[in-house]
């Protein structure tokens, strides 16, 4: 038992020892080298350059007098060896300084791509697999590992509602596929009994019709949402701004829609002053009014009013859009800009479209540098778009 316990004492200075022991063979063998090399470096120009070393040494440091008798006196010339020692000695500074800097920057370069792949290793661990930052990125990384936990939620996010989106997409289109049949089969029905009873009465011809015209209006409407959907897909919204007249704009939106807010039992009650322009993209700002007008006329009660006001601040232009109706709930308030996203469940009711009108409005005021937002309180509805002047 007490052999194991003295090896574990005294194993880590034997393993210290041996350390420094091969650290001083090392310096020595380096020493020997040296001297190897200046031994070969003299013979070389010394003996087989026909002491061309000596000869040269002799003649820069060494000054010889003589007299009628010969060889007089010779000394060496201290000031001209300082001076090439101190030459030589600035040489080697510059030159171990530059080499010193060539391999301090070839060795951070090197730790650097380390580190680089390290980091690229790391974070496709991260991203492909599921595991806690907390796993995959040590301390040292603290700063890339919160950087990468923001984008893989980010990314998360982004794909969560891509995927709503897309079964948004094809719930809508199933249901639109589903309901298209209803209105086509009844208008079929009802003109195929035209046709097989031209005697039919005056007043029973009316009625059918009637209903034939108002299902085929259904169709056609079902129609155009799929229309709407092919071509939010398809399209790139590119503005071609000039000076738009709002208050212009807003009358005449008001005079085409009366006779469906005439339908509907509704009314418009504008405010605006006169020659309030904005710079912008005409066609695609009567777009954005008009889908959220349309909305407020869907979702308003029957002989209510509908208020629209605009007015200029100092850096903008505010637009309000107020309707009475059904609360919009708070948790889906947040998605009625959303793509596809339609606020009746029920497609038996004939409310809203495709659910892409607020989500193109919003685009269209985001790529003007506006905004636009949504408040529901106390059976109010107010969309407020915001326009830099």
């Amino acid at each position: 038992m007490r052999i194991p316990s003295i090896s574990k004492r005294y194993g880590g200075v034997v393993t210290r020892l041996n350390a420094r022991v091969k650290r001083a063979v090392i310096t020595a063998l380096i020493l020997f080298g040296g001297i190897l090399l200046c031994y070969f470096l003299l013979a070389f120009f010394d003996t087989m350059l026909d002491g061309f070393l000596l000869d040269w040494l002799d003649r820069k440091f060494v000054y010889y007098e003589y007299n009628s008798q010969g060889l007089y006196r010779a000394e060496i010339r201290w000031g001209r060896v300082k001076e090439y020692l101190f030459r030589g000695l600035l040489v080697f500074v510059l030159a171990s300084a530059t080499i010193g800097r060539i391999i301090v920057l070839a060795a951070a370069a090197k730790r650097e791509r380390k580190v680089i792949q390290e980091a690229g290793r790391m974070m496709g661990e991260y991203m492909h697999h599921d595991r806690e930052v907390t796993e995959v990125f040590p301390r040292e990384y603290a700063e890339i590992s919160a950087q990468m936990a923001e984008i893989k939620s980010d990314m998360q996010r982004n794909e969560q509602v891509l995927k709503q989106e897309a079964a948004r997409k094809n719930d809508l289109i199933t249901y639109l596929a589903h309901d298209l049949k209803t209105p086509l089969t009844s208008v079929v029905g009802y003109l195929s009994l035209l046709e097989e009873a031209p005697d039919m009465p005056e007043e029973q011809k009316e009625k059918y019709i009637r209903i034939t015209l108002e299902k085929a209006l259904r169709l056609e409407k079902l129609i155009n949402e799929f229309f709407e959907i092919t071509r939010y897909n398809l399209q790139q919204i590119i503005l071609e701004k000039e000076n738009v007249d709002l208050s212009f704009m807003l009358i005449q939106l008001a005079d085409e829609f009366y006779p469906i807010l005439k339908e509907h039992g509704n009314r418009v009650n504008l405010k605006v002053k006169d020659n309030l322009t904005v710079y912008g993209d005409s066609e695609k700002l009567a777009r954005v009014f008009n889908n959220i007008l349309k909305n407020a006329i869907a979702y308003s009660d029957a002989g209510t009013e509908i208020n629209i006001c605009a007015v200029e601040n100092d850096d903008d232009i505010t637009l309000r859009f107020r309707n009475i109706g059904k609360t919009i709930p708070a948790q889906r308030l947040e998605s009625i800009f959303e793509k596809f996203f339609r606020l009746d469940d029920a497609r038996a009711t004939d409310k809203g479209g495709a659910g892409l009108g607020l989500a193109i409005a919003r685009e269209i005021v985001t790529l003007h540098g506006g905004t636009i937002l949504a408040d529901s309180a106390d059976r109010v509805t107010t969309f407020v778009v915001s326009l830099p002047k």
